[in-house]
């Protein structure tokens, strides 16, 4: 079942640069170099693989697109916003 459109209101105003844009929520985290970059996402990678849930991750030199969504649910569910909170819990994200 699909989450509603309140609970993703709800949920995004703990998450404020993070965004819902169709169906995927989404954020971009900018580093200081592609080794930082790399690095961040090899944590991530890490967390995501312990909770089987994988986000779709798109690498830009200094900058990771973050994408999640999930597929049983049609879209954003609350797998989302949980993997979303403990990934702003990295310890490179404070390191900018």
């Amino acid at each position: 079942m699909r989450t509603s459109a309140q609970k993703i209101d709800l949920a995004l105003k703990d998450l404020p640069l993070w965004k819902q844009e169709k169906g995927v929520l989404k954020r971009t985290f900018i580093f200081r170099d592609f080794t930082e970059a790399i690095e961040f996402v090899k944590e991530v990678a890490y967390v995501a693989e312990a909770r089987d849930h994988h986000p779709d991750i798109d690498v830009r030199w200094n900058r990771v697109t973050i994408s999640l969504t999930t597929h049983e649910e049609g879209g954003v569910g609350l797998k989302d916003f949980s993997l979303a909170r403990e990934i702003e819990g990295s310890t490179l994200v404070g390191e900018r």
